[in-house]
């Protein structure tokens, strides 16, 4: 009967090892995976969906994905991602109700004021913030905070986050142009490097998400997206989690193809 138990005890550790040593080879890849993933765009969709479905009203459902977003900071930290791109408010947005309006408002100066109030602890992160899009359009103490959250990250270098505010695709484009004619460049110099670098954001997303279930990229980064990768998760907003992130790197690693058009 003895001899039964040691033999058992014996087995039991060897599973536990087997299980520490698959952990082990698991977070290795997920570390070296990410070495070739530098900038992730996201479309944080199905907030209002998810509140609906939980019994909450929907104001409530842009702070649960307020929450979320927060985690994806942390996890592109651990995963060494340099850029992260959010689509927070499109220009279409706009015409919601006073009502959510108002409420998304809040969220932005509440995580804004978190912002400036923690700049020391963000500074020694290395963290850079910029916002992307029409800011003209938002109530003057969005613009002020935006402004003052730009100058004081805008010695750093480490990790970029770009929020994308008041912000379309095309009108991005039409921005540029307009730019280009006002300068009186001339139709020599004009090509796909010299019109980047008046875009919003030249940087250029390995891959984009979505969630929601949603398949269609709604006016965001056509520019810059031409060549990124995209994955379109049935999972809202909220719900999206670290094993859904890690997911998607996996599989951005092991079987996409980026070929570039060649």
């Amino acid at each position: 009967m003895c001899l039964l138990f040691e033999d058992y005890k014996c087995l039991v550790d060897k599973i536990i090892l087997l299980h520490k040593l698959y952990k082990s080879i698991v977070v290795f890849g997920c570390d070296k995976m990410t070495q070739e993933i530098k900038h992730v765009a996201i479309i944080m969709d199905g907030n209002r969906r998810y509140a609906e479905s939980n019994g909450m009203h929907k104001t409530n459902g842009h702070k649960c994905g307020r929450d979320t977003l927060n985690s994806v900071l942390d996890w592109c930290k651990e995963f060494d991602i340099n850029i992260l791109t959010i689509y927070a408010f499109s220009i279409q947005n706009f015409e919601r109700s006073d009502e959510e309006k108002e409420y998304l408002f809040s969220l932005l100066k509440e995580e804004f004021e978190k912002i400036k109030n923690n700049k020391h602890k963000i500074n020694m992160f290395g963290l850079k913030v910029n916002f992307l899009g029409r800011l003209n359009l938002f109530p003057k103490e969005i613009q002020d905070m935006c402004k003052d959250i730009v100058e004081l990250t805008k010695s750093n270098s480490k990790y970029f986050l770009n929020v994308c505010l008041g912000y379309g695709g095309r009108e991005e484009i039409i921005d540029a142009v307009k730019k280009i004619v006002s300068e009186k460049v001339p139709v020599s110099d004009i090509n796909e490097n010299m019109f980047s670098d008046y875009l919003y954001c030249s940087s250029e997303p390995d891959l984009v998400i979505r969630t929601s279930g949603e398949i269609r990229t709604s006016n965001f980064l056509p520019w810059q997206t031409v060549y990124s990768e995209w994955f379109f998760l049935d999972k809202t907003w909220p719900e999206f989690s670290k094993e859904d992130f890690t997911h998607v790197l996996k599989e951005f690693k092991e079987k996409r193809k980026r070929r570039f058009g060649k």
